[in-house]
């Protein structure tokens, strides 16, 4: 059995080499994760990887597709406040700002490292985050006896580190001055999950949502209208359960009112909610979703969500 395994190991390691001298896009991805082309022009990049990993040529002249229209945006809709909108801490008074602080989740610290959070201090349950990137170091602790806060510290340690505009050259992203939240503990009362509601808005208006599930299982998505119903499109990173019935969230109305409020004046952004007792809470801004390389089921809702961004008004 261990030859066996060892065998396919090695067989596997062959063709990645092989593929390595033979396929150049292939190649640059794999370079680009160990930062070979962190220098490289912004708009070379992006056009290497798009191509790669949407296997089509990203036309910037003239971008027709949702994924395209994302890329153009990035290198071309560069607006100063879009950094502060990007960040998890400084995004806190322009939400309070524009449509209430009743809306944040709880603050519970912020810090500039690991080693300044006073553990004891914080609560039973919490979640601990940096407040520039999307994931890397996240702690969501349920239950403070059973934590390692050696481990924690750790991984705050190595979010910290990640540039996060280098992964996708998101550019508001590039300045974000790295720091360490914590947030209160939320989960929904009947499922115990925090359920997100994702609302994408193209210059002010709500044209449609999404709601994940089954996230640390077999990770789906179904996309809504805004009166509800179920659309025929989906993501083939998370696809959608046709079948599935999702309990559209209490406050749908108006997450869609706040939403538009947040978005007026941009060309595109996704705006996110959660809904715990009934009570809305902001949860972020999106600029741009699975970074602009997101291939959508069927193929063709590329092209038709792509007519809603209106890039003429940026140009």
């Amino acid at each position: 059995m261990k030859s066996c395994c060892h065998n396919g190991y090695q067989k596997n390691i062959s063709k990645k080499i092989k593929r390595l001298f033979l396929d150049s896009d292939y190649r640059f991805q794999v370079l680009a994760t160990r930062g070979f082309y962190n220098h490289m022009d912004d708009r070379k990049y992006l056009k290497k990887t798009f191509k790669y990993i949407m296997e089509y040529e990203l036309d910037l002249d003239n971008p027709k597709t949702f994924n395209e229209k994302i890329q153009w945006l990035k290198l071309y809709d560069r607006k100063p406040r879009y950094t502060m909108m990007v960040d998890k801490y400084e995004v806190r008074k322009y939400i309070a700002d524009k449509i209430g602080k009743e809306y944040l989740i709880p603050l519970l610290g912020v810090w500039d490292t690991p080693d300044e959070i006073d553990f004891n201090l914080l609560p039973n349950q919490f979640v601990l985050k940096c407040n520039h990137n999307s994931g890397l170091g996240m702690c969501i602790c349920k239950d403070k006896a059973t934590l390692n806060i050696t481990k924690v510290k750790k991984e705050l340690r190595k979010g910290l580190k990640q540039d996060f505009y280098l992964t996708g050259r998101e550019w508001p992203y590039k300045n974000v001055n790295r720091r360490i939240i914590a947030e209160k503990y939320m989960e929904n009362e009947v499922t115990h999950e925090l359920m997100d509601y994702k609302f994408f808005c193209f210059n002010g208006q709500v044209e449609f949502f999404k709601i994940d599930f089954n996230r640390f299982i077999n990770h789906q998505a179904n996309y809504y209208s805004i009166d509800g119903a179920l659309l025929p499109f989906g993501e083939q990173v998370c696809p959608p359960d046709f079948e599935k019935k999702l309990l559209m969230p209490f406050n749908l109305k108006k997450m869609i009112e706040l939403a538009g409020v947040l978005s007026k004046g941009i060309p595109f952004i996704r705006v996110d909610f959660y809904e715990v007792q009934k009570r809305v809470y902001f949860g972020e801004l999106t600029f741009y979703p699975a970074s602009g390389m997101g291939k959508f089921i069927p193929n063709e809702i590329d092209m038709q969500l792509g007519k809603k961004i209106n890039i003429l008004k940026q140009s």
